[in-house]
């Protein structure tokens, strides 16, 4: 991992993060639940985007200075499949859009494998865009080696910035890396089977930039950095507390506290849907609740028709994967979401977009 260079006040922070962390329970489900729940407030729209020839998997949106709304999207050619695809030829490509429900067209590929790179030769993937003061950022996830071993165990995080969502794209500090697993063996994720990955960002209330990832046993962990590029020092312990896999999240403030959506992989709350944690201070993630239905229960979905590219085949819902908000005015707008399910029965995944009915 990257080494701290700062000393005195931001050190100090930390060790105040820690004993205060330290003696507070991780909080469960809310006593009181809700009568609505986020998930509840999104309504289907339709396919976010489909591309002839290719899988796509996160969709990541923003609203571009020219009023239109861009989507960074991880793909790859179909005819390798979701996985192995993924691993050793995904790419972020750029799409934009008059309105938020789309349609979506092709701009240009932002980030592409590079077998001369170092960390990231291969698989850009999982992207996620923001606007930090005037400047563009774009996180994502590669690796070095596709097959097994090493990979998954070699995922690593980096950071790419632009002045304009059309690029160009330049790598931060020497080769983008900003996040990797940590050299110390008393860390939780020391050694992590499947790396540090699926970056979720925030530039936290405090001027201080958060970076949430999923690593060991799929908890989420949090790095922090009171520069953008850097360095980011991570928490020695994980942010949740989840006892299923969790992944894929996506940080935003609301009402003052830092929420983050995952996936509920395995069912915390229910199988193939998502939740949202919510936390006072973007450490302790002291509640939850569900945050996302299944596509199949935004939609109706004939499953006879539907197309499974990843995923068991004995499974009777369609799943939502990486989800991405849209922000607009400080207030989630639109869902991102992608699957490994067409439900239309393509020869591709594509990507979905809901819209909050709230």
């Amino acid at each position: 991992m990257l080494k701290c260079c700062y000393c005195g006040g931001f050190l100090v922070w930390m060790a105040i993060v820690l004993v205060v962390f330290r003696t507070s329970a991780f909080g469960q489900m809310a006593d009181t639940v809700p009568s609505k729940v986020f998930a509840d407030k999104w309504e289907y729209v339709g396919v976010a985007v489909q591309e002839p020839g290719y899988t796509i998997w996160g969709t990541s949106p923003i609203v571009g200075k020219d009023g239109r709304i861009h989507l960074f999207v991880a793909r790859w050619p179909c005819s390798l499949k979701v996985d192995p695809g993924w691993r050793s030829h995904s790419e972020i490509a750029h799409y934009v859009g008059n309105k938020p429900e789309g349609p979506f067209l092709f701009s240009d590929v932002a980030l592409q494998r590079d077998t001369a790179a170092t960390w990231d030769k291969f698989g850009l993937h999982n992207p996620t865009i923001h606007k930090v003061d005037n400047l563009y950022v774009l996180l994502y996830i590669a690796n070095d080696n596709p097959t097994q071993p090493p990979h998954p165990a070699n995922q690593k995080i980096g950071m790419a910035t632009a002045l304009s969502l059309g690029g160009p794209w330049r790598k931060v500090g020497k080769d983008g890396m900003i996040l990797s697993t940590p050299d110390d063996a008393n860390s939780w994720n020391y050694q992590s089977s499947n790396g540090v990955n699926n970056p979720a960002f925030l530039k936290h209330p405090s001027g201080r930039y958060f970076l949430y990832f999923k690593s060991h046993q799929a908890k989420m962990g949090l790095a922090m950095a009171e520069s953008l590029i850097g360095p980011y020092v991570q928490m020695p312990f994980p942010v949740t507390e989840n006892d299923k896999i969790i992944e894929d999240g996506y940080a935003f403030m609301s009402d003052g506290k830092v929420q983050l959506l995952t996936t509920d992989n395995h069912g915390m709350i229910e199988p193939g849907a998502g939740i949202l944690w919510t936390s006072t201070d973007g450490i302790r993630f002291e509640n939850f609740e569900k945050g996302m239905h299944r596509i199949s229960d935004y939609t109706q979905v004939d499953l006879s028709k539907v197309a499974m590219h990843y995923g068991p085949e004995s499974q009777t819902y369609t799943k939502a994967e990486r989800p991405q908000l849209l922000i607009i005015d400080g207030e989630p707008r639109y869902l991102y979401v992608s699957s490994g399910h067409n439900i239309y029965g393509g020869d591709c995944t594509i990507s979905y977009v809901l819209k909050n009915i709230n």
